[in-house]
């Protein structure tokens, strides 16, 4: 055999094995890269609904995320919450905000307010 025979029998065999360790370089192909974005979509729509928040604040939260993505993933937590009675989840973010929210609202009423509130002396009524 002479050498350019030989050559030209392995230049394609080690190109082959070299193209083919792509995906191990972490080289994604546009398919991937669509499927992980769906993926992550539908993680960040189910995690809006496990935290009790609403649909358009998910998606205020996450502008470059595809919305249907959102959408299906939330609408799945949705379903599997109904299914197995699950409660929604308080963020330390919601917490805070309803704790600053009953401050505010206990600085507002006066110290010597009573809870109940006053009966009026009963009278009568006009009816016509």
């Amino acid at each position: 055999m002479s050498r350019p025979f030989v050559l030209r029998l392995l230049l394609p065999l080690v190109m082959a094995l070299t193209l083919s360790a792509c995906e191990q370089l972490g080289i994604e192909t546009p398919a991937q890269t669509t499927a992980r974005q769906e993926a992550e979509g539908k993680a960040v729509g189910g995690a809006c609904r496990h935290a009790g928040r609403a649909l358009e604040d998910c998606y205020k939260s996450s502008p470059k995320m595809s919305k249907s993505a959102i959408y299906a993933g939330w609408r799945d937590m949705d379903t599997y919450m109904r299914e197995n009675k699950i409660d929604i989840v308080q963020t330390r973010e919601a917490l805070q905000q309803a704790a600053e929210r009953q401050r505010g609202s206990e600085a507002a009423a006066p110290a010597d307010a009573s809870p109940e509130p006053e009966e009026k002396p009963a009278g009568k009524s006009k009816q016509s």
